[in-house]
């Protein structure tokens, strides 16, 4: 990585603002995965270690709309932080103004400060220049951690560099290493799986894996538009009927490397309880009925295309993940990715439900990289440049 990383900056006796990616699902006041917290961790220690005068950390916390939403606090971030650093941790529930300062001014040298939810500011996603230089006073460097939001233009990771020294904290690091590695120096064969709804939403991503993978597999709903364009009959299927000619030539120029499910599971209603078959991918869909997910045929066949893979790409769930009865072809693609990692695979897992599963599987930790943004590693795996990394300085 061409960037500078916390490792390049002197950061003793200095307040060190921190962006850090603390996006977190919650309950209530409860947060139900910590994994992003998690992953911030190595970072903060290092800093601690280098006796800076304070931490400051910023993060956003859902949609709140510019305004204050008790609903997107980051208040319940706080104990779960605590516990992971084993260290006191204070909260301001502002994010610039007296308050914050008073905030900072106050803390104890080495002490840690969380500002309430930077997207309480309309200024944050608009980048607005004046918002930047209020956060940019509340520190003397500046570290961003986020990998999640580096795909967004914002105040806090990309306004707030015009002011301050800016460097990659680890997990940004680690993210950028794993991710463009992957795309630009793969270790071969490689293959990408691409799953989700909707080919729209990734075609750039599959435009460009094409280029560079050895092959594709593709599953989810938008295996039923490229099926459909094939000339079969999907049913009641999901399909995107404006991309079915993008389909056509995108199975054209693959040349053969586009791969997909050779059976598939369907439904003859849109929810967890209806009947439901494995059929022959090949085979029409009868009216009123839906595919859901892939079968263990896919599953199986997709395995035999895996064998000896050394780089591989997954984003995107292979059916209707959130219903359990259709999230069978996606855990097991992950049970069959977890045993090629094992095997000496490099397993690169991309963000969003893909994520979800093999957590849900209990083998994320047995993939190289699970990836802890979803819209910023699609970005990555297109070819694109990270706003939030290219404002960092350079080595």
């Amino acid at each position: 990585m061409n960037k500078k990383t916390v490792r390049d900056m002197d950061l003793k006796d200095k307040r060190v603002l921190v962006r850090v990616d603390y996006n977190v699902p919650l309950e209530g006041d409860k947060v139900t995965d910590a994994t992003r917290i998690r992953e911030s961790i190595p970072t903060l220690k290092y800093i601690l270690e280098q006796d800076p005068q304070a931490i400051i950390l910023m993060s956003h916390l859902g949609r709140p709309k510019g305004k204050p939403d008790p609903e997107f606090s980051l208040r319940p971030v706080v104990p779960v932080l605590i516990d992971l650093l084993d260290k006191d941790v204070q909260f301001v529930d502002e994010t610039v103004g007296s308050k914050a300062k008073d905030a900072v001014n106050r803390l104890p040298k080495g002490g840690i400060l969380m500002l309430e939810n930077t997207r309480f500011n309309e200024g944050e996603t608009n980048n607005d220049a004046e918002f930047a230089a209020q956060l940019a006073q509340l520190g003397d460097v500046f570290i961003n951690d986020a990998f999640g939001t580096a795909h967004r233009a914002h105040a806090s990771n990309v306004g707030i560099t015009r002011h301050l020294p800016a460097a990659a904290g680890f997990l940004l690091e680690k993210e950028l290493d794993y991710l463009v590695d992957a795309v630009e120096n793969p270790k071969r064969p490689f293959i990408a799986i691409i799953g989700g709804a909707k080919v729209s939403g990734k075609i750039e991503v599959i435009q460009t894996l094409l280029t560079k993978v050895d092959k594709l597999l593709i599953g989810g709903g938008m295996a039923n538009t490229f099926l459909k364009a094939r000339g079969q009959d999907v049913g009641d299927s999901l399909v995107e009927d404006d991309a079915l000619g993008l389909a056509q030539d995108l199975m054209n120029a693959a040349k053969g490397k586009l791969i997909l499910p050779r059976e598939v599971v369907i439904a003859d209603d849109f929810s967890n309880d209806g009947q439901a078959m494995s059929v022959p991918a090949s085979e029409d869909v009868p009216k009123g009925w839906r595919i859901l997910d892939i079968g263990m045929g896919a599953v199986s066949a997709f395995k035999d295309e895996l064998k000896g893979a050394r780089t591989i790409v997954w984003n995107g769930p292979m059916g209707v993940f959130e219903m359990p009865r259709f999230a069978t072809g996606t855990v097991e693609l992950a049970k069959v990715l977890a045993e090629l990692s094992r095997e000496g695979a490099t397993t690169i897992i991309g963000g969003g439900d893909s994520v979800a599963a093999v957590q849900e599987a209990g083998i994320a930790d047995q993939m190289s990289h699970v990836s802890t943004g979803g819209g910023a590693s699609l970005e990555l795996l297109e070819g694109k440049t990270l706003p939030g990394v290219a404002a960092l300085q350079d080595k």
